[in-house]
């Protein structure tokens, strides 16, 4: 089964004929790999690793290295995110570059003709499956400064750490109330062997390596912005901490005594599930006789139950309006 937009592609597959192809963006399902036999070459450059990880063509990297005849692009609900890869792809792209814009209407891809206009011909093509297809050529490049898109912030809840962050990954620009009620409850000393799952720019796993230098640190993330902004995070503040893409435990191996997390809900522009289900009920695999489950959630989910199911009890550790921690202890 492939995606709405693939879908529209499919109507145009003679633009592809005998053509290097490069996908960027939020391509999200196999229609790279079927329609490689009618190009002449194909691949993904994604920075998806839930993704990448075991899909053909694909290269996953926070900036692209391929030069193509056509370039598609899937556009997705962050702007940041869009923003900071079209200027990529323009800056290196020749004059003349083709590229195909495809996305979901209400995903904002109406917006691609004002991001563009500037840099070239830009025209809407196709409109089906609630989607929308442009094309694109370009006439000028834009200047692309990876150092430019780094941005950095402190707060006191944080003591003297400074977060570093790239676009579109979570908590970029401040810290969130999630992750400061998480944090609120990290009052005593820390040992052992520690997870953070889905670390973002690195905030929960620095904060633990800061306040404790002897736990040992592992910090997970499927966005390849997050595990670059977590790397800085740890580099800058001169911490030692382990980074890796892994959706959800898909990469980690050994046993923890402490697995905390302030887990995603929300998937492109529908609310997903399916992570923070994979790390509840694989979360016992994971920890050592005695470790524990530590999460923040948004208190209308319905977690509470699933860890009842896979722990038997959970505690509450503290609350607010609008999200809860969660502990659970194998």
């Amino acid at each position: 089964m492939i995606s709405l937009e693939s879908q529209v592609l499919e109507r145009h597959l003679s633009l592809f004929a005998n053509k290097h192809v490069l996908f960027a963006g939020g391509i999200n399902d196999d229609f790279p790999q079927q329609i490689q036999s009618q190009c002449q070459s194909v691949k993904v450059w994604s920075w998806y690793f839930d993704y990448a990880k075991d899909k053909s063509l694909v290269e996953f990297s926070i900036e692209s290295h391929f030069q193509a005849d056509l370039i598609l692009y899937y556009w997705t609900k962050n702007k940041q995110e869009v923003q900071f890869q079209l200027m990529q792809l323009l800056s290196k792209a020749p004059v003349g570059q083709a590229f195909l814009i495809i996305g979901e209407n209400r995903s904002g891809v109406r917006s691609v003709e004002k991001l563009l206009s500037e840099y070239g011909s830009i025209g809407k093509i196709d409109s089906a499956r609630r989607c929308g297809l442009y094309h694109f050529c370009l006439e000028k490049q834009p200047h692309f400064d990876l150092n430019r898109y780094w941005k950095t912030y402190q707060s006191p809840l944080l003591e003297d750490l400074t977060v570093y962050s790239l676009p579109g990954v979570f908590s970029a620009n401040e810290l969130d109330a999630g992750t400061e009620l998480l944090l609120s409850t990290l009052n005593h000393k820390i040992r052992g062997k520690v997870l953070d799952l889905g670390c973002g720019a690195g905030v929960i796993g620095a904060m633990i390596k800061r306040r404790n230098p002897q736990a040992t640190v592992t910090m997970t993330d499927i966005n390849a912005m997050a595990i670059a902004s977590a790397e800085r995070t740890l580099s800058e503040n001169h911490l030692q901490a382990d980074v890796l893409a892994s959706d959800v435990f898909s990469q980690v191996s050994g046993k923890f005594d402490l697995i905390i997390s302030n887990p995603p809900f929300h998937d492109g522009i529908d609310t997903a599930y399916r992570a923070v289900t994979e790390l509840i009920t694989q979360a016992q695999w994971h920890l050592v006789q005695g470790g524990e489950l530590r999460i923040v959630a948004n208190a209308f989910l319905p977690y509470p139950d699933l860890l009842d199911q896979y722990f038997g009890e959970h505690q509450v550790l503290a609350k607010t309006n609008k999200f809860k921690v969660y502990s659970v202890i194998l």
